[in-house]
């Protein structure tokens, strides 16, 4: 347990960003799973969305720190690598 009043403050901050990073997280995951589920089912349209939206979600984590600028590019590299499979 903390003991001064700057620890607790400290402990109280942490748990917050925490919270909010998982959350972030669980979006990009979910939205590349969606993306995924689209190429499955082979559906060029859907697909081309959900890679839209995967995109912007990828980017709005690194802009807020999530994710490192690099770990982001691999991620959209991949994602466009899959796409361009499907449609090409």
């Amino acid at each position: 347990m903390p003991t001064s009043k700057s620890a607790t403050k400290r402990v109280r901050t942490a748990e917050t960003k925490r919270k909010r990073n998982v959350k972030i997280k669980d979006k990009l995951k979910n939205t590349i799973k969606s993306f995924e589920a689209a190429i499955e089912d082979e559906d060029v349209e859907l697909a081309k969305e959900e890679l839209r939206n995967a995109k912007q979600v990828i980017d709005k984590s690194v802009s807020k720190g999530i994710i490192h600028e690099n770990n982001a590019a691999r991620k959209k590299s991949k994602l466009e690598r899959t796409f361009n499979e499907l449609a090409g």
